[in-house]
């Protein structure tokens, strides 16, 4: 039975985040302060006056102090303002718990030279004759001790360190996680999320690891002093010859780590730049699927991975010498020291008392060297990341004054008087010299073409906005619904309470008000059903009616609506107006301030805000501007029918449009409703497919969180127990028990089988030079007891000499055999693999996985095949084979030892068996907790803005803190078991030295001392080995499984063939556009029901089909099928006679153009966004511009074609996003083009901007239109209506409605037949 999370004990009060963040806060809000008075101190004195209240920033943390004045005249003094340290923040924080920790490393110290002088004394016993035994006896029992005793004290002092290692880690995360939520734009835009994921993981363990050794800092040199003055005194000044060679490698050293830790900085860049292109990658890889992107972005990814390799290859060099510096390190010195001693003085003669002594001297020594130059190098890294941690919580932070909340005028909730914003510091401001009251309990609508600033102001409300001057004051608590509905990774349910206590009455009319009601009917698990990431499972109107759920259920006083109606149906929003935001709704009490682009609702608001390019162009009732005759009645009247009444009915339409923001997936499920007409608008398809509902409750590709059976995959269980509420994304699998075999023969494979046995080889070749030249030294001692002989002094120096050297060659070649080149070379393998796997992966297999686990396995994972497992191999092999010489040479020397050897062994392996089982369970535990705090970490940071304006910071705080508590409540054990592990093991070791000693003194008579020196000088080091072996063999079983992870995404079971070499069509097909149905059906998983049925239909080259229907009826798989994202269950759909079924997907979809739902746009610059692989030339692009009406936004940018979009194309309006989608469609102008309807972000005139460029551009091309809006259709050739997914209608629009069918019904709702 493998450990899971629930048998781990609960964390130390002590080890919390509740205690451990606040404490490193303190002490950082100290240190700021610090800085801030000093650097006030030199400018301030001058304008003792209260702080002005128009900054609206903080400098990390408490109010602006200076006014516009005082901030000149502060330039004007001061160049660099000093930078609070957060080094001493935290060295007062976890410095005084450290400090005991380094006390037990003092006393271990000085009792590490206790057995060296053992060692001389037992070599002098046993040449002496007339001493009693008893007192060899004593000697080899002290040895003993005096090794257990050092055991117990160095534990006590790895605990005391990995615990402060472990505090720190909490405390960074936590403070980091508070940061992230208060940072303004302009450092959000600084700090990516992926950087700042990478600050919490990559960063924070960094410091992790470097506690564990800071220590050395100052023990390698008190260590290395001893050693020194122990050998001055057994070889005299010769030891300086010994030393000169250790103080000429130091720079050597130093050089390698400052190279090193460059080569550091350089690919923690590139792995940045990596990552966030695959967070992007995977966030908009349905769009990358419709557009046959793939290629371009895996090439982009490979680029930046080359870069990196390149780097990890220099980096590998470098290794490769440190390496053959400190193994050849202790050999030169003895070298050079033997060799300076007996040349110096004819009398000088080198017994085995002083070679070994010296040797085990040496030995000690080469631990503090080695040591060193890498605490060094890890300081350095822990010193590049305390400067981004440094920098990311120096950010300044959003005032929280700039609203002013206390505002008590009773009239006015909310009120912006003359108010000009920017979104960062230096930019020009995008709002200029607002000014708006909002009267109590009043409905004001905001409206105005695309950009021009309406969600701006909302934000501005919300003081998510830098404000330039002015004020602002909003009236008691607000509940905001942003655009882009955020919706977490909880039930439904949660969403909507968002932290508020259940009511089971409010609940439930505050589900009828958003017409959530019918939706939970059809959710497996009704409210308790758990949304996946970014609200994955739910349509696009589904979110954005949970977001206007939360805010109801709030109950807060101000309510700020950014266009909340524009992703659901007429029927709907019409529903949701009048229950909720209209005079007659829930809402009728509270103030409301509606951004809209439906024009049908304008009567009934309040007061109507006209906005254009970021002014207030004109405001009032809707009857005082239809009056002036300004912009707003000219606007009206372009969209008005002949009356109002019947612009009523028509504008319904015009905002019967289905939107779906963020989320590149659920848009196109919706088409499994039967049942459910009225239900209009949810896609529950898509949750019941994903969350299995199916009727033979099969269930292939979601595992459920009960585990079954581990790792392999069971069938549901029958229908009727499946009344547990399914999750949707499938636990992270953790596998348990032994990492496979297969696993290392995998990587073996991928370094080539040749070079792994050849690599083996080498280690024990460079393993019996290092024992050789030991063997070679105990019989050079032996010469002492005979005659001193001086003529073979010449003869045993530089055999030793060449031992030695042939050593530190073989170490080299090595080195650069298997670091540099062989696992290179596999790390760059799996990453393709796993890149060529991930993006060739079918779109369901995005659906189950959620994002966060996959950029996991690029970053986390990656790393640990790049860097770690190769020096775990290292080390693992050499350890190995010395233990294995160690215990050769002491039973070569004394057959007696083979004895004790065996029951060593056996415990031996037993405790290695106890402890890498524990331990590796314990690191998977640990791993599969770790993702859920990045996972929560992202969600969070998108929904910043909903979390502050809710005031909901402390709940999220708590959460992410009890996170990290589950994380490190398995990282806390791990410590412990190596604590554990050290004990008994080291135990061994001194076993080991225990019985070579007391054999030593047995056969004393026949061992001459050379031997007797040879075996114990080794014994004492065999513990190190030992130890280390066992650890490198977990750590390599730890990170091994990130081998077996990477592999299982590589192997994902891929989508058809991109390109089918015997199948190709012609190179201009489709040449005239004409698409058949033959009697096609569609499911979207096995075991699910058709969602398409028997469709027959031709459409001849250059129609226009609208396609209609209620939701549910099946439109949006039409277009799936088109792009064959979904397969046919049975029938084949042709394209000019070609088959789509049988040639490669990106032959056919680079040759359809879609314009999809929800616009997505890359990181990189607009350029890079219109045309990916620059097939077209500048003109092309110009001239697709302009048709998509973005001609002028793009040449009023500095940068124009160059111009940088942030990560989502955060920089422009939803509305500019869509026309730069049209934009790529003009561009690729294929012959067949599809149009998902996305009008909702779009303002009225907008939209027909893009109707009549789509007429006009793609005249002679097939079209098909999913229509929410029928006006848009009524002029197309035929309209197909779909219902239940068949073909209910199929004919002109007019013949359609002079049959009074289906389609004469949706048209009469509409207005737009008698």
């Amino acid at each position: 039975m493998p450990l899971e999370a629930k048998d781990l004990w609960s964390l130390k009060k002590r080890d919390s985040s509740e205690e451990m963040v606040p404490r490193l806060l303190r002490e950082w809000k100290k240190e700021q302060a610090k800085a801030r008075s000093e650097q006030n101190l030199s400018g301030q004195a001058l304008y003792a006056k209260p702080s002005s209240p128009t900054t609206n920033h903080l400098s990390g943390g408490e109010a602006g102090e200076a006014g516009p004045q005082e901030a000149d005249v502060l330039l004007a003094n001061q160049k660099a303002p000093k930078q609070p340290s957060f080094l001493r923040a935290l060295l007062k924080a976890f410095g005084p718990y450290f400090l005991i920790g380094s006390a037990y490393k003092l006393l271990q110290d000085i009792i590490t030279f206790v057995n060296p002088q053992l060692l001389s004394l037992l070599i002098s016993f046993t040449k002496q004759d007339d001493v009693p035994l008893w007192w060899g006896y004593t000697l080899a029992f002290l040895m003993f001790f005096t090794a257990f005793l050092q055991t117990l004290i160095l534990h006590h002092h790895f605990q005391y360190c990995f615990v402060t290692g472990m505090n720190i880690r909490t405390a960074l995360i936590g403070a980091i996680y508070r940061k992230a939520l208060v940072i303004t734009n302009a450092a959000k835009r600084s700090s990516t999320v992926g950087e700042i994921v990478n600050l919490m993981s990559v960063d924070a363990q960094r410091f992790m690891d470097l506690t564990a050794f800071l220590n050395m800092l100052w023990s390698a040199p008190l260590q290395i002093m001893l050693a020194l003055y122990f050998l001055w005194q057994n070889l005299g000044p010769s030891v300086l010859a010994g030393v000169a060679v250790m103080v000429m490698l130091i720079p050597l050293n130093a050089f390698i780590a400052m190279k090193t830790r460059a080569y550091q900085v350089e690919q923690m860049q590139h792995k940045d730049a990596r990552i966030k292109l695959m967070n992007e990658i995977l966030n908009g890889i349905k769009v990358l699927k419709l557009y046959a992107w793939e290629d371009s972005f895996k090439q982009k990814v490979l680029d930046i991975r080359q870069k990196e390799l390149n780097v990890l290859r220099k980096t590998a060099y470098l290794g490769a010498l440190s390496t053959m510096a400190w193994t050849s390190a202790p050999f030169l010195v003895a070298l050079t020291s033997f060799a300076v001693y007996v040349s110096v003085d004819e009398n000088n003669v080198l017994d085995a008392k002083k070679a070994f002594v010296s040797l085990s001297l040496f030995n000690i020594l080469r631990f503090p060297l080695n040591m060193l130059p890498q605490v060094i190098s890890s300081m350095a890294q822990a010193s590049v990341s305390l400067k981004r941690i440094q920098n990311f919580l120096s950010h300044d932070e959003l005032d929280p004054d700039s609203v002013d909340r206390k505002n008590t005028s009773a009239d006015f909730s909310v009120a912006v008087v003359n108010g000009t914003f920017s979104w960062w510091k230096d930019q020009s401001p995008v709002l200029h010299s607002i000014s708006v009251m909002v009267p109590r309990g009043s409905l004001l609508a905001v409206v105005g073409p695309v950009g021009c600033g309406k969600s701006s102001l909302i934000s501005a409300l919300l003081g998510e906005m830098e404000k330039v001057e002015g004020e602002v004051s909003v009236r008691g608590s607000v509940a905001y619904v942003p655009q882009q509905a955020w919706i977490q990774n909880a039930t439904l349910r949660d969403n909507i309470l968002f932290g508020k206590a259940f009511n089971e009455q409010k609940y439930r009319s505050v589900l009828d008000a958003c017409a959530l009601t019918p939706d939970l009917e059809v959710l497996p698990g009704g409210d308790l059903t758990e949304i996946g990431e970014k609200g994955i499972n739910l349509s696009g109107g589904q979110r954005q009616r949970v977001s206007l759920a939360r805010a109801l259920y709030s109950d807060a006083e101000v309510y700020l609506l950014d266009d909340p109606l524009s992703a659901v149906d007429a029927h709907v929003s019409k529903h949701i107006f009048d229950h909720l935001i209209g005079p007659e709704g829930l809402l009728k009490e509270k103030t409301r301030v509606l951004v809209t682009h439906g024009i049908s609702f304008l009567p009934q608001v309040d007061n109507i805000l006209v906005l254009g390019e970021g002014r207030v162009s004109e405001m009032g009732s809707h009857q005082e501007l239809l009056k002036q005759n300004g912009a707003f009645a000219e606007f009206l009247r372009n969209y008005a029918m002949e009356d109002i009444l019947e612009e009523e009915a028509e504008d319904e339409l015009l905002d019967e449009v289905e939107f779906f923001p963020e989320d590149a997936l659920s848009n196109h499920h919706s088409d499994m409703m039967e049942n459910e007409p009225v239900m209009n608008e949810a896609r529950k398809a898509f949750m019941r497919q994903i969350s299995v509902l199916s009727a033979d409750g099969e269930n292939p590709r979601t595992r459920s969180v009960r585990r079954h059976g581990c790792s392999q995959r069971k069938r549901a269980e029958p229908p009727e127990k499946k009344k547990e509420v399914e999750k949707l994304i499938q636990a992270e699998t953790a596998e348990t028990g032994r990492v496979k075999t297969t696993v290392y023969l995998e990587y073996v494979k991928a370094v080539g089988v040749l070079l792994s046995a050849l690599i083996i080889l080498l280690y024990g070749c460079q393993s019996a030079a290092a024992i050789g030249s030991n063997i070679w030294l105990s019989q050079w001692t032996n010469d002492a007891t005979g005659n001193h002989t001086r003529e073979n002094v010449q003869m045993r120096v530089s055999v030793y000499a060449a031992l030695g050297i042939t050593q530190g060659l073989l170490v080299l070649v090595n080195c650069l055999l298997c670091r540099v080149y062989s696992t290179l070379r596999a790390a760059q393998l799996m990453h393709y693999n796993m890149l060529q796997g991930v993006l060739r992966a079918p779109q369901a297999f995005f659906q189950s996985t959620p994002s966060g686990r996959l950029l996991n396995r690029f970053s986390k994972d990656m790393d640990a095949i790049d860097s770690l497992i190769p020096d775990n191999i290292d080390i693992w092999m050499r350890t190995f084979w010395y233990t294995l010489n160690v215990l050769l040479i002491c039973s070569a020397l004394t057959p007696v030892f083979l004895i004790v050897v065996a029951p060593l062994m056996l415990f031996y392996w037993w405790v290695q068996r106890f402890y890498v089982a524990t331990s590796r369970q314990l690191k998977r535990l640990e791993s599969v907790s770790r993702s859920p705090i990045y996972s929560h970490f992202s969600e969070t940071v998108t929904g910043s803005s909903v979390i502050r304006a809710y005031g909901r910071l402390d709940a999220f705080v708590l959460m992410s803190d009890a996170k990290v508590d589950e994380n490190q409540k398995s990282h806390y054990p791990g410590i412990v078991s190596n604590r554990w592990l050290g004990v008994r093991i080291e135990f061994i070791g001194n076993c080991i030295v225990l019985f070579a000693a007391l054999f030593a003194v047995i056969w004393k008579e026949t061992l001459s001392p050379g031997l007797v020196g040879l075996s114990v000088s080794y014994a004492l080091q065999v513990t190190m080995s030992l130890n280390w072996m066992v650890r490198m063999t977990s750590d390599l079983e730890n990170n091994i499984v990130a081998v077996e992870r990477v592999k299982e995404y590589s192997e994902t079971k891929p989508e058809a063939p991109w390109e089918v070499e015997d199948k190709k069509p012609p190179p201009e097909w489709p040449m005239e556009g004409k698409v058949e149905f033959q009697d096609y059906s569609v499911r979207y998983r096995e075991g699910l029901d058709l969602v398409l049925r028997s469709i027959t239909l031709n459409v001849k080259g250059g129609e226009k089909i609208g396609i209609v229907g209620r939701t549910g009826a099946g439109k949006s798989s039409m277009t799936l099928c088109l792009f064959r994202l979904l397969e046919a269950a049975g029938g084949e759909i042709t394209i000019d006679g070609v088959k789509i079924a049988e040639i490669g997907l990106h032959d056919l979809r680079s040759r359809l153009t879609i314009i999809p739902q929800e616009p997505v746009l890359f990181s990189g610059t607009l350029r890079m966004n219109l045309d990916p692989f620059d097939r077209y030339s500048d003109e092309d692009v110009w001239k697709a511009l302009e048709h998509s009406h973005l001609h002028r936004f793009v040449q009023n940018q500095p940068m124009k074609l160059q111009m940088e979009c942030s990560e989502g194309g955060e920089n422009l309006s939803v509305g500019q996003r869509q026309l730069v989608c049209l934009a790529r469609a003009l561009l690729r102008k294929t012959r067949i083009l599809i149009l998902d309807e996305a009008t909702a972000a779009i303002d009225l005139e907008t939209d027909d901007l893009i109707q009549s460029t789509i007429r006009t551009q793609f005249e002679s091309c097939t079209v098909f239109t999913i229509a929410h809006r029928l006006n848009t259709i009524m002029d197309y050739t035929r309209v197909l209506v779909l219902d239940k997914g068949k073909i209910a209608e199929f004919d002109t629009p007019t013949n359609l409605i002079s049959k009074r069918g289906i389609f004469y019904g949706m048209a009469k709702d509409a207005g737009l037949a008698q």
